[in-house]
């Protein structure tokens, strides 16, 4: 569904993507880990039109994205940190969103109810937490029944319900043929939503692989340790 060719990409003397190449299918959840600085959040934003690459294509449904914004009505995004006009209330985001969209009138407010966002529709987002502005995130993101939902840090600042709450959402999209491309640190939500896992390092991919194949071919039952050892044989290789 979504192909990265030869990408690369520079901030003045950073190279933070250097030639990626990746295949990202239907029907599955791909989790992008490494560490702070490894390419992840560029790498994404590249997918959705928000950073122009040095070099390479992305492909969306066999057509580069390049002078394309149309693909992107297939496309949910759930930024790491969400910014909204600090004036606009709850229920002004959701319906300009709804207004944007006028032409998709068939809406999954699924997670808006789940998270009881309409009793706040009257509060101005100023006034938010950070995890209540992760929900209304994570809502927006699934709003419109997107083929491919692309998450940022999804749980971060979430509570432990409203992560469980986000995470089932996420298995349940996967289920019905929805791609979802998924940053995290967190090795158990990664093992429990993961279905591949992409380790990104210093802007080039370390492996691509599904976990039950990183976890044969170290011969490890925890996610994290098979992680630990492929880098640790990597770094001596």
């Amino acid at each position: 569904m979504i192909e990265v060719k030869n990408l690369r990409k520079s901030f003045g003397k950073l190279e933070v993507l250097k030639d990626v190449n990746a295949f990202f299918e239907s029907g599955q959840a791909v989790i992008i880990i490494g560490p702070n600085g490894s390419g992840k959040t560029t790498l994404i934003k590249t997918i959705l039109g928000m950073v122009v690459a040095d070099k390479g294509e992305v492909i969306f449904n066999g057509k580069n994205i390049v002078n394309d914004f149309h693909y992107r009505k297939d496309i949910g995004y759930m930024p790491q940190i969400g910014r909204y006009p600090e004036n606009m209330k709850i229920g002004q985001i959701v319906s300009m969103m709804k207004d944007l969209r006028k032409h998709n009138t068939d809406v999954d407010e699924e997670l808006l109810h789940q998270y009881d966002l309409p009793s706040m529709y009257g509060k101005s987002m100023r006034t938010l937490s950070g995890g209540t502005r992760q929900k209304v995130s994570a809502a927006l993101a699934f709003l419109f029944h997107p083929k491919v939902l692309i998450l940022d840090e999804p749980t971060a600042g979430l509570d432990p319900l409203a992560s469980e709450i986000l995470k089932a959402k996420i298995l349940k999209s996967k289920q019905e043929g929805r791609l979802i491309l998924v940053t995290s640190h967190i090795m158990s939500e990664v093992e429990e939503m993961g279905d591949k896992l992409m380790y990104l390092f210093e802007g080039k991919i370390n492996f691509y692989k599904t976990i039950p194949e990183l976890k044969f071919e170290t011969g490890e039952d925890r996610l994290g340790k098979a992680i630990a050892k492929i880098m640790k044989e990597k770094l001596h290789a």
